[in-house]
């Protein structure tokens, strides 16, 4: 067995755990945070927390991926304990599946701004272009008299 399962098999599982509560909870607060952020209209990229939970993130798939190659473990005899872990572990998914659907209506939203800005700069070029849709020189109309006197 390596130190670091038996360290967390031989009462240390707990702290383990409870370190992992702390951590998922900090993260649904962050997710949260952004969620209620996004819901305002604010674009994606102006979300205060993006730095946060990007951090908080990188630390909970670490956690995750030292337990799938087993150099952790989550083992907890207190049921209480892991009712806790498992109802964090329900309420960060449940966070998270709301933070994507809203990060998705903020980039479809900012493309639709932009996607506006651009006609608009179309809309204007095409208004003071001396050329036509086909590429040549617009001909402007222009009057033209033969009854010059002098």
């Amino acid at each position: 067995m390596k130190p670091a399962v038996q360290a967390v098999r031989s009462g240390a599982g707990d702290e383990g755990v409870k370190t992992l509560i702390a951590l998922i909870d900090e993260l649904i607060v962050v997710v949260s945070e952004e969620n209620a952020e996004l819901a305002k209209g604010l674009p994606a990229s102006r979300s205060k927390q993006l730095d946060d939970k990007n951090r908080l993130a990188g630390l909970f798939e670490q956690r995750v991926a030292e337990c799938a190659a087993r150099t952790a473990s989550l083992d907890v005899q207190d049921r209480m304990l892991r009712e806790q872990l498992m109802e964090r572990i329900l309420n960060l998914r449940l966070a998270m599946d709301e933070n994507l659907l809203r990060l998705r209506a903020a980039i479809e939203a900012s493309n639709r701004r932009i996607e506006a800005v651009m006609q608009a700069i179309r809309e204007q070029i095409a208004s003071v272009s001396p050329y036509g849709s086909g590429g040549r020189r617009a001909a402007r109309a222009m009057s033209c008299g033969t009854n010059v006197q002098a």
